[in-house]
């Protein structure tokens, strides 16, 4: 399974704005809040694998 990359942009309520910082895109991904750990916060870096949301370390 592949692993990417994420930095959270945005937080507007239920829902945050993802940016792939593995690649080069300005796409935004909108995720619900409830898929992701609870302690994000905006500029929080975010691993995806395994259908997961991990927070990485500053």
């Amino acid at each position: 399974m592949e692993t990417w990359y994420y930095e959270v942009t945005e937080i507007d309520g239920d829902y945050a704005r993802l940016k792939r910082t593995d690649i080069s895109s300005e796409d935004l991904k909108l995720v619900a809040r409830a898929l992701l750990p609870p302690e994000i916060a905006e500029g929080s870096r975010l691993k995806y694998e395994w259908m997961q949301y991990e927070l990485l370390s500053p």
